[in-house]
This record gives C-alpha cells, sequence and structure tokens, in this order.
C-alpha cells in the first residue's frame, strides 16, 4: 500500500479530517471510520502537547495517519509534535517562501535540515533512532496553508521549495485577509480562487483544501475542481451537524401526529 508521502508525490486523491476536541475516543471513532489521514489541531483547540502525543498515537494505532496543525511556524513545537510521532505537520499563514524553507528545516536533522536530535516516542524511545532519521527523509510531511493575498501572490515560490509536498487552502482566513470573513461567494474570494489554481495546479505540488461544513457537495466539487488533498469539516461541525440535522427531523415528525 502506498503510503501518504507516496500518494502525494503522484498526487493521489485523500481525504482526511481535522481534530479540534481532545478525547481518544473521537480519534479512535473517526480513525476507524476510515479517513486517509487525521489532523490533530493545536491553532484553533485547547489541545495540549501531552494531548496531542496521545491523539497521535491512538489515530496511528489505529490504521490512520496521524499530522498536526501547528499553532505557528515554530521550530520548538514541530521538533515536539514529531518526536510525539505526527508524521507531518500543515503549517499556518505560510505567506513567504522563507516561512516555507524554515518549516521544511524544522523537520529534518542535519545536514538535510536543522532539527534537534530527541529520544521520544518517534525514536523508539531512543532504541530505534537510525531507523527513524531514514524515515523521516522518505516519508515526513510538510504541508502549507495558503490563507492570506500575501501567500496567494507569492504561491509559486513557496512550493517551489524543496521539502513542501503540497498545500491547502485555509478559505475563512483567506477570507478574512480580503476583508470579506466567511463570505466564500465574494468576487474577491473567487478572483483569489481562481488564481491559486492557475498558479498553483501547475507546479507539480498537491493542491489541498478543507472543507470546514460537511456537506459532501462541496467535497464532490472540490474533487472536480482538481483538489487531491482533502480535509473534509472537523470533529465539532459534524457532531453539531449530526446532532441539528436529527433534533429538526424529530421535529417534522411530532409535527406530523
Amino acid at each position: 500500500m502506498n503510503s501518504l508521502k507516496e500518494k502525494l508525490i503522484n498526487r493521489q486523491l485523500t481525504i482526511g479530517s481535522w481534530i479540534t476536541l481532545a478525547h481518544c475516543g473521537i480519534a479512535e471513532i473517526m480513525a476507524k471510520a476510515g479517513f486517509d489521514w487525521l489532523t490533530v489541531d493545536l491553532e484553533h483547540s485547547s489541545i495540549t502537547i501531552r494531548e496531542a502525543e496521545e491523539l497521535i498515537r491512538v489515530i496511528e494505532l489505529c490504521g490512520s495517519v496521524p499530522l498536526v496543525r501547528l499553532s505557528s511556524n515554530n521550530s520548538v513545537q514541530i521538533k515536539r509534535v514529531l518526536d510525539a510521532g505526527a508524521h507531518g505537520i500543515i503549517v499556518p499563514m505560510v505567506n513567504t517562501a522563507e516561512q516555507a524553507f524554515n518549516a521544511v528545516q524544522s523537520v529534518y536533522y542535519p545536514p538535510k535540515g536543522s532539527r534537534g536530535v530527541g529520544l521520544a516516542r518517534a525514536q523508539g524511545y531512543g532504541k530505534s533512532f537510525e531507523t527513524y532519521k531514514e524515515w523521516v527523509n522518505k516519508q515526513a510531511i510538510v504541508i502549507v496553508q495558503i490563507e492570506h493575498m500575501q501567500a496567494v501572490e507569492n504561491l509559486q515560490s513557496i512550493l517551489a521549495v524543496e521539502g513542501v509536498d503540497g498545500f491547502i487552502v485555509g478559505p475563512y482566513d483567506l477570507s478574512g485577509s480580503l476583508g470579506v470573513p466567511g463570505i466564500f461567494d465574494h468576487p474577491k474570494m473567487k478572483k483569489a480562487m481562481e488564481k491559486i489554481k492557475n498558479m498553483g495546479f501547475m507546479t507539480g505540488k498537491t493542491p489541498g483544501f478543507h472543507i470546514v461544513e460537511p456537506e459532501m457537495r462541496q467535497l464532490h466539487k472540490r474533487i472536480s475542481e482538481g483538489y487531491r488533498f482533502l480535509a473534509y469539516s472537523v470533529d465539532i461541525r459534524m457532531l453539531d451537524t449530526s446532532c441539528r440535522n436529527a433534533l429538526q427531523k424529530m421535529c417534522n415528525f411530532k409535527l406530523v401526529f
């Protein structure tokens, strides 16, 4: 079976989701549901590094690929989540090639990068450092988030950085940078998305998109547009939507009687 890294290289379709609630049961349910990968979100949640390690462990043991969306492009945090066993990182607010380069450097050990060496879960608690070092060089994943107009303008140079495996559009922050937060059908947003398709899809790096609301129509739309690294919703939105839809059906049923 191809690894996620190989699928990204070959621009094969993968579908994952987002975890913001620090409960291992949620990670287990979502991993066993069959998502290709799951991202532990440290940017917009209260998940601690300790809780992140537990979620990473559960995701991996349940057969999915654990990724972490960082709180910032911070070399110390990158080192810690990778040492905890994350297979890769999703880096928020990457607006320049230099920022992308710094993230890649923080993932790899010298001479390829500048990551400090520690012995933790990922390295078999010290027993398998050499094996892990080889694995990192071949399989570690770096996805940059494109969520600001500055990033859109610099997209080609960002994706030209060696070690960047792909990008994922963050629609809320991107629309916010345009002064129209959450208005995805605004002409400014449509123009930015068209620019991303025209520039980003030509680089050879895997294009991605975060579909925040759990809507199949949106998933099909992004697949047809050519996006291949797709985050389908987030734990809290799937829970909320499922509850509200069920209650609405109950209310409709009551009205009949």
